[in-house]
């Protein structure tokens, strides 16, 4: 199985060193020095990766064969592609490989559902779920334990307890808006529910 585990930033200094976007979980295996990469598009790699460090908080690469700030540029925005065994699983147990989360359905505690994962963003800070909801649009879900509870491989599920404010609420804000309005004995508006989330769909 092949998986995007970097994508090439600016050039660094004026020896062929780049910056990297990580997109994996263990940049220290993916990513050291001697790794073969392929990558999008194809006709720029494959790229071994000869040296390594990190700076400011960035990993730099140097690959082989890039000597220059020039050869450096010519690389930018590459992804960087890794041969991975589809079953190969983290040695921590509660870690998890980007292939495994994605396309997950993604549920509150009480059965709710949010929508999919498509994508998993690694920042310096944390990791975000990227989640489309069933009406197209995305929210970001930060990937710790208070907040993401149980990753069900067999389910193919995670499951949240957001804090208020993380998922959009305004369709309860509206349906609330209304009751009171019909409450008070005026007629509710003939699109009350256009705010609410379509019935979920199903997975992709």
């Amino acid at each position: 199985m092949q998986l995007v585990v970097a994508r090439i930033g600016r050039a660094h200094g004026i020896k062929g060193e780049v910056t990297v976007e990580v997109r994996t979980d263990e940049p220290e295996l993916r990513l050291g020095p001697g790794a073969v990469l392929a990558t999008d598009p194809a006709s720029v790699g494959p790229l071994t990766i000869e040296t390594g460090r990190v700076h400011s908080g960035r990993l730099l690469l140097r690959f082989e064969g890039v000597r220059d700030r020039t050869g450096a540029e010519a690389l930018r925005n590459t992804l960087l592609i890794a041969e991975v065994d589809p079953e190969e699983l983290p040695e921590d147990p509660d870690e998890y490989y980007d292939h495994q989360l994605m396309d997950l359905d993604v549920v509150t505690k009480d059965g709710t559902e949010i929508g999919r994962i498509t994508e998993i963003s690694h920042l310096p800070s944390q990791d975000l779920f990227i989640v489309e909801r069933p009406d197209g649009s995305e929210v970001m879900i930060p990937f710790v334990e208070e907040i993401v509870t149980e990753i069900d491989l067999e389910e193919q599920r995670a499951v949240i307890d957001p804090p208020p404010g993380l998922i959009d609420d305004r369709a309860e804000i509206a349906s609330a808006r209304d009751a009171e309005t019909t409450a008070e004995g005026e007629p509710a508006p003939e699109d009350a529910s256009a705010s609410q989330d379509p019935a979920p769909e199903g997975k992709a």
